[in-house]
């Protein structure tokens, strides 16, 4: 049984990955000071920007747009079409809020990427290996 999740931008976890980069260039300028620590902190507003626009609003052309769920393994599909084939991960973080997948490129799966059947369904199979299976006096005749 295959299952297909297509990924959907968050705008709030962008806005979360740009706040945390703000505040680390923040504590870079306050400790280094003057230019070396305002050019410091500037990087780090970027880098956060960059992670951002990658991650979480799924704009790069590396992106992950979809992810396909196979039994123990899952394919992902970056927004260029490429599609990388992993193993299931040994140990996945799994929340009511997010769900990181460590695999050949690491994806962060925030619970408004998905809908919530969807998300309910990643986060069984995060912590299981699997899907959860249908008895057969429960599909439709």
């Amino acid at each position: 049984m295959s299952e297909r999740l297509v990924l959907s931008p968050s705008p709030a976890l962008a806005a979360v990955i740009v706040a945390l980069h703000a505040a680390a260039g923040a504590c870079a300028f306050v400790l280094a000071g003057g230019l070396l620590g305002a050019a410091l902190g500037a990087l780090l507003l970027g880098l956060g920007v960059a992670a951002a626009w990658s991650r979480a609003l799924l704009k790069s052309g590396r992106s992950v747009r979809a992810i396909e769920i196979d039994g123990p393994s899952l394919t992902l599909e970056t927004r260029r079409g490429q599609r990388v084939r992993a193993a299931a991960p040994l140990r996945c973080y799994v929340s009511r809020f997010a769900v990181a997948l460590p695999s050949p490129r690491a994806v962060l799966v925030s619970a408004d990427m998905l809908g919530g059947a969807d998300f309910r369904r990643l986060r069984l199979w995060a912590l299981w290996g699997k899907l959860p299976a249908v008895a057969g006096k429960q599909l439709p005749a």
